[in-house]
């Protein structure tokens, strides 16, 4: 554990950025108000004032990191000056991977969630504005949001994983389940055991590369520019 803050006010922002440092350092699974308030060296019960359950702590925690994304990309837009419509998504984008490859449990969390926080509308309410901007219909604009999905967010959410299609391909124990997921689905298991990815590459889940991240963005960019042409 990290070395305990000083003794200071709490409030629901410092207990928030405590809360995103103690996920970062033990993973998203560590983080209750037992363990959070040991990190702030406080009662559980202090947390409370601030967080009424386990559930507005996750939604906070949520909050926290998008708005981490709003001011990188904020930053990016003050320092990169003009630029076209689509260098300033594909830096927007992959500002965002920054900070979700800094938070790797914020993906899955924030699929999770049934809440949606209001910075997420803001921000694709933006890249809206960037299209329409550039000469895009509202029409072209919305196929393209239901196109990029996740990636906006620095993340391509996964259809599948080995896991949930019946086995593990990191699992000792799951030997027999992939040895029967190869014979009824051999291409998928062929195609999963060529695609595991190295240490090197960051990845947020299972076939999350970089390079498959960057791959994706500049297909769909590709298209965009083409139809609007």
């Amino acid at each position: 554990m990290a070395a305990k803050a000083s003794r200071k006010p709490l409030s629901r922002q410092r207990v928030l950025a405590a809360a995103v440092g103690l996920a970062d350092a033990q993973g998203i699974q560590a983080l209750t108000m037992r363990r959070l308030a040991a990190e702030l060296d406080v009662e559980a019960m202090s947390l409370y004032y601030h967080l009424r359950d386990k559930e507005a702590l996750l939604d906070g925690v949520v909050e926290t990191v998008i708005a981490e994304i709003v001011a990188a990309v904020g930053r990016l837009e003050a320092n990169g000056g003009r630029t076209d419509w689509r260098t300033r998504l594909r830096q927007q984008f992959l500002t965002a991977r920054d900070v979700m490859l800094r938070h790797p449990w914020a993906p899955v969390l924030l699929g999770s969630r049934r809440t949606i926080p209001a910075d997420v509308y803001t921000y694709y309410d933006e890249i809206v504005g960037t299209l329409v901007a550039a000469g895009f219909s509202y029409h072209l604009a919305h196929r393209a949001l239901h196109a990029f999905g996740s990636l906006p967010l620095g993340f391509a959410q996964e259809l599948f994983s080995p896991a949930s299609a019946g086995g593990s391909m990191e699992d000792d124990a799951a030997e027999a389940d992939a040895a029967a997921m190869a014979e009824t689905l051999p291409h998928l298991t062929a195609m999963m055991a060529a695609e595991i990815h190295d240490a090197a590459d960051p990845t947020l889940g299972w076939c999350d590369g970089q390079v498959e991240f960057e791959f994706t963005l500049d297909l769909l960019l590709n298209g965009l520019e083409r139809l609007h042409g």
